[in-house]
């Protein structure tokens, strides 16, 4: 059973991803969970913090939408979301598409005068 945590859904815009890649741990352990789902303990193996701090993390990042996680027995898998980072993607795209169109419009501008 895969399922996401409750606010995964219901976070609006990147504003919550943002928060939760701002930390270099999470960072990190995005990156790990980029090669291969993984438990709390191969992820905890990898760093130099506690296993029940890889969980606060990693609930952080559930809770904005990155990371998913399925029960395997007594063992939680956790993944990457598949569309975890389109609020960031999104936001980050109209920012870019808005710059290009000023730009655009300034070069009009300068280009009539």
């Amino acid at each position: 059973m895969t399922y996401a945590t409750p606010n995964a859904t219901s976070a609006p815009g990147p504003d919550p991803v943002i928060a939760a890649l701002a930390d270099p741990t999470r960072r990190a352990i995005v990156e790990r969970l980029g090669t291969a789902p993984a438990s709390v303990s191969a992820i905890a193996a990898g760093f130099p913090v506690s296993r029940p701090a890889i969980s606060q993390h990693l609930r952080v990042l559930g809770d904005a939408g990155l990371v998913t996680v399925r029960a395997e027995g007594t063992r939680r898998i956790y993944a990457l979301a598949p569309d975890g980072a389109a609020p960031l993607r999104d936001w980050l795209d109209r920012l870019w598409d808005d710059a290009l169109h000023a730009f655009a419009e300034k070069a009009r501008e300068e280009a009539s005068t």
